[in-house]
């Protein structure tokens, strides 16, 4: 590419612009769930609705990471999130839950293993 000698960086507001680094990030495609990742993510969403516990959803897919949050009501924090981070893959996992509070309740490499942390139910403890 051949810069005009008057053109310069900057962009609309002045601010000199990287041009290698905007050029490489906008290459980038989004992070996404897989066909089967969403699959077992939605067979466990409809479960939770027919439960009463969950109502909405909502799905982002980021330049880093997925995240599949779940919401009681649509006009709320969401109750869990459900994140494919794939720079954790080699590390803790590239699947976790994260509650509302940020706390990660489970994190794994194997996405049924982690939605798990959904189908324990409380026992009755006798003493």
């Amino acid at each position: 590419m051949v810069k005009n000698p008057g053109s310069s960086n900057r962009g609309s507001d002045g601010v000199l612009v990287d041009l290698k680094a905007f050029r490489k990030n906008r290459d980038q495609p989004p992070t996404t769930f897989h066909r089967r990742e969403l699959d077992a993510i939605l067979r466990l969403y409809s479960r939770m609705v027919a439960a009463g516990e969950w109502r909405d959803y909502a799905i982002d897919h980021l330049k880093d990471r997925a995240v599949f949050s779940v919401f009681r009501r649509s006009s709320e924090v969401p109750l869990f999130r459900i994140e494919k981070n794939p720079k954790l893959a080699r590390k803790q996992g590239a699947f976790s839950v994260i509650s509302a509070g940020g706390l990660i309740v489970k994190r794994g490499h194997d996405l049924a293993q982690v939605l798990k942390v959904f189908d324990k139910t409380p026992k009755l403890v006798r003493g």
